[in-house]
């Protein structure tokens, strides 16, 4: 075999084990970054990341939403979890299966330790209703939620049911009628979640009970489309216990989560140098 045959099969044998061997080490960086925030907090921290990720020797993208498979798991590592250690839960999510997420919000609300939500980005939908079960929700100051109204057959519950209203009954069919009628048992079901999973703050002192109905009234009600932001100022509003102390690490563990590399980025920046710090011990962006 000569020089160039070699060079080609060796060309051919890291372009196919390159990518498995780069994203080994991003896990194992991944890992040290949890590890590194478990150590600094004290707590069990968990992850639920959706981002669109490169896989397999293709790079065929693909995107994850909430599913059962993400609910046994995080259902796992809770069951494994001393009763009394906090929990951290880092969402980043555009929401999933109500079922998924429901299964997950009723497991953390009956843990005796703190938990805590991180949302460095967003968690709409399902990622709300989970962040709803924890003591505290810890968002960027540009980070959103969503409504977690019910959705059927890709169209929201309450569109169903008005759409429905403005029609003489006579002129719908029985299809549309089943549907009108499971638009309405969801949007009741999701309504009784969520005051459900607010009632240990009742308990608590932290929510009255008119508070309660009133943010499950605003988060199912459909006032707003699905994907519309909450931002952080309105979850506030709510009544929730949020704060805006991030962890560097989460950014940090947030830039280990890569979206598939198609075509050349579309966001490009040079890094600032390091921030020097004032005389006073803050840092000029510090206020």
């Amino acid at each position: 075999m000569d020089y160039l045959s070699l060079i080609l099969w060796l060309a051919i044998f890291l372009s196919l084990f390159y990518p498995v061997l780069q994203r080994r080490q991003i896990e194992l960086n991944r890992l040290r970054v949890i590890a590194n925030l478990q150590k600094k907090r004290g707590s069990r921290v968990i992850t639920l990341i959706h981002r669109e990720e490169s896989i397999s020797f293709f790079g065929i993208p693909f995107r994850k939403m909430i599913d059962i498979e993400d609910s046994e798991q995080i259902l796992r590592v809770i069951r494994e979890t001393p009763d009394e250690m906090p929990i951290d839960l880092i969402l980043h999510t555009p929401g999933g299966l109500v079922l998924a997420s429901e299964q997950i919000a009723r497991a953390l609300i009956r843990r005796k330790g703190k938990v805590t939500c991180f949302i460095p980005h967003y968690a709409m939908s399902g990622g709300t209703l989970i962040a709803l079960a924890a003591d505290e929700i810890v968002i960027d100051k540009n980070a959103v939620m969503g409504p977690i109204d019910p959705q059927l057959g890709g169209y929201p519950a309450i569109s169903i049911l008005k759409a429905v209203e403005r029609k003489n009954i006579n002129d719908l069919d029985d299809q549309t009628l089943i549907l009108a009628d499971i638009a309405e048992k969801a949007m009741n079901q999701v309504y009784e979640l969520v005051i459900e999973i607010l009632s240990d703050k009742e308990k608590e002192g932290i929510l009255s009970r008119e508070k309660i109905e009133e943010i499950a009234k605003e988060l199912t009600s459909g006032k707003w489309t699905h994907d519309y932001p909450l931002t952080c100022e309105r979850i506030k509003n709510l009544g929730l216990n949020v704060s805006f102390n991030m962890p560097e690490d989460v950014y940090i563990l947030m830039n280990l989560y890569p979206q598939a590399g198609v075509g050349r980025p579309s966001v490009q920046f040079v890094p600032l140098p390091p921030v020097q710090p004032s005389k006073k011990g803050k840092s000029e962006h510090e206020e």
